[in-house]
């Protein structure tokens, strides 16, 4: 954005030199100024120090006219937003339609008028500042609205958790191979990211679960185990308090990581198909991660005896899911051995230190 310590930049481009010294006369004191004498000259200029605004002539031998030249300029994302200004003795309605179609913001005829050249300049740099400005106001709003929704994500996920012993970077390392098997799985790259700040939310529900059920030491009665099931319908109740689509993504999530691919899951008892694919690829990633961690009641399991146990599940996990992620398995321990490094400098206390 232009600042009062420096003069605008503006490209004179024409392929008469009376005409570009006119110009050059009427606006020299108030503006740094370049000049091109065809097409091809004034691309190269604008490749070598941007300007903050064009004025170009249309009709221009050889080479490239001005239509063309803009038709360029506005193909190229770091040019694009540079206003360009046809300066033509081209007098037809349909000439001037073309340029505005081109990507041209104004269209001034020649003979020029200098008062009409300066109040034009200045109107369509003030309002390039004022869309600059707005732009940036909104990319902050929308930052803050990001990070809002990052900082819940991480509240909620550690809120699951809060009551469960000796998870550590559980919940944040499951989503990484949630991500990852997602990914062999032929899942865009937005939704690959969507299910990776998702996942860690899929225990949301037990923040309603009793502790003398959660830190039970012992086997569960039948009573506390309906009790226990009950996370998953919580979890979806909290999380479709949200419209987003990571929330509703979440929400799936919560409600169906414990179903088995060939039935006899809770709380729906779904079936195949009928269980959402982010709740499938979440189970077979929490599933892992829990097989691979120290629990007080168990050691870690090896890789290769967690993945036999995924490809030998009895109908727990799809099969195609569970290949995909034997298949990458080097994938997989990169990601273990990051957030084992993590867990290790306990940098997993701060949301600033989640994956996303």
């Amino acid at each position: 954005m232009r600042t009062k310590s420096k003069k605008p930049l503006v490209l004179i481009v024409d392929d008469t030199d009376s005409n570009i010294d006119l110009l050059v006369n009427v606006l020299r004191d108030e503006y740094e100024l370049s000049v091109a004498l065809n097409g091809q000259e004034a691309l190269d200029v604008v490749r070598e120090n941007p300007p903050d605004l064009i004025l170009l002539d249309v009709m221009m031998t050889p080479g490239l006219n001005g239509y063309d030249v803009c038709r360029r300029l506005k193909a190229e994302k770091a040019w694009e937003k540079i206003p360009v200004i046809f300066i033509t003795a081209m007098t037809d309605v349909r000439d001037e339609s073309m340029g505005f179609e081109v990507g041209a913001v104004d269209y001034i005829m020649k003979p020029v008028s200098p008062p009409i050249v300066r109040a034009r300049v200045k109107n369509h740099l003030d309002l390039a500042d004022l869309q600059r400005a707005c732009e940036k106001t909104v990319e902050i709003q929308v930052e803050a609205i990001r990070q809002g929704q990052k900082d819940a994500i991480f509240m909620l996920g550690q809120a699951g958790h809060y009551n469960d012993d000796n998870t550590g970077v559980h919940i944040w390392r499951m989503a990484s191979y949630a991500k990852a098997l997602a990914k062999a799985a032929g899942w865009t790259v937005d939704m690959q990211d969507q299910i990776l700040l998702a996942a860690p939310m899929h225990d949301t529900g037990k923040i309603g679960t009793p502790d003398a059920i959660l830190k039970k030491p012992g086997k569960l009665t039948e009573e506390e185990w309906v009790i226990m099931k009950e996370h998953t319908t919580v979890g979806h109740k909290i999380l479709s308090v949200s419209n987003t689509p990571i929330f509703r993504l979440a929400a799936q999530i919560a409600l169906s990581h414990h179903e088995r691919w060939a039935g006899g899951g809770y709380p729906q008892n779904l079936k195949g198909e009928a269980i959402s694919e982010a709740a499938r690829i979440t189970a077979v990633a929490d599933v892992f991660d829990a097989l691979t961690m120290v629990r007080p009641y168990k050691e870690a399991w090896s890789v290769e005896r967690a993945m036999d146990q995924i490809l030998q599940s009895g109908g727990h996990f799809e099969p195609r899911l569970a290949s995909l992620f034997v298949s990458i398995r080097d994938e997989i321990i990169d990601i273990m051995d990051y957030w084992n490094k993590q867990e290790k400098k306990n940098l997993f206390a701060a949301s600033t230190s989640v994956p996303f």
